[in-house]
């Protein structure tokens, strides 16, 4: 889930119009590299998707967004093979193909500069809570996982729906994104936060409900952030935990804290959904060092 940071300088000329119409059509842009990362992805396709000239389109999509397309879409397809490697389904072979290398080597070198160790070393890590960590009474299991309670005012959030994996809500987080920027939204205080409505092993992955968000500063005009959906997130006490890693893993440190921390706390869970607050920038920071802020509702 990125923090892009737009050209000041473009993004003052353009007009306020000019600007929502910029953001939809790079959002149509995300849209089609997260539909299509197994074909081709080249300048001029991208271009007609968001009816933009080939000759500007990589300038413009590089101010809107703060990358370029390459690093775009290089990072969609490294996401996806972390979560190849997790899932353990394909080969090494076949997801460094997947990933759109020709050959493992340079599939291991690439991933290895993104995530900070290779590919195989990465899908071996042990993600079971019960090899990981120390079963209750020996040493107690919850002392791995750093727990605070903390209450927390309400939070005015504007996003967008995602519906389907959670691994793949950045494609939901780049549209929203690309619709903050003209609606002054992606100023210092910005807060990227994510909100999870079922549980992923309790119902099919294509019906998951979720949603990209970032927060609305006071006295902004809910009807003036169209296209993007305005929502309340309630105030009130939540046990935190912070997550240091990949999101690939998020649902290790959510399985902490549900099946170890929980059960000992005395808490219980308020019927709310359940929160990510991520508290970096993973374009510019390497994916072992992601912060994310895990935040689950409490009762009283």
């Amino acid at each position: 889930m990125p923090k892009p940071e737009a050209d000041q300088e473009t993004e003052r000329e353009l007009k306020p119009a000019t600007a929502r119409d910029y953001a939809k059509r790079i959002a149509r842009v995300v849209d089609h590299i997260a539909a299509h990362l197994d074909g081709p992805l080249d300048i001029t396709t991208l271009a007609e998707a968001a009816c933009f000239s080939p000759f500007h389109f990589h300038r413009i999509y590089r101010t809107q967004t703060g990358e370029t397309v390459a690093h775009t879409v290089r990072r969609y397809r490294l996401h996806r093979a972390a979560t190849d490697l997790v899932a353990g389904r394909l080969s090494l072979a076949r997801v460094a193909r997947r990933a759109g290398y020709g050959s493992t080597e340079a599939f291991s070198r690439a991933f290895a500069g993104h995530y900070g160790m290779a590919p195989a070393a990465f899908r071996d890590m042990p993600r079971d809570p019960v090899l990981e960590f120390p079963k209750r009474g020996e040493n107690g299991m919850t002392e791995k996982l750093d727990v605070r309670i903390e209450t927390r005012e309400p939070l005015r959030l504007a996003g967008l729906s995602h519906t389907g994996p959670y691994i793949e809500i950045g494609g939901a987080f780049e549209k929203t994104f690309a619709h903050a920027g003209p609606a002054g939204l992606l100023g210092p205080g910005m807060r990227m936060i994510g909100l999870y409505y079922d549980d992923p092993k309790s119902m099919p992955e294509r019906e998951l409900r979720s949603f990209a968000s970032v927060n609305v500063p006071a006295g902004a005009d809910p009807a003036a952030l169209a296209p993007l959906e305005v929502r309340d997130l309630p105030g009130g006490r939540y046990a935190i935990a912070i997550h240091k890693g990949p999101y690939a893993d998020l649902h290790l440190t959510w399985d902490r804290l549900f099946s170890a921390w929980l059960p000992q706390s005395g808490e219980e869970a308020e019927d709310r959904p359940a929160v990510e607050e991520y508290l970096n920038n993973p374009r510019d920071t390497p994916q072992a060092d992601l912060m994310t802020a895990v935040c689950l509702a409490l009762k009283g």
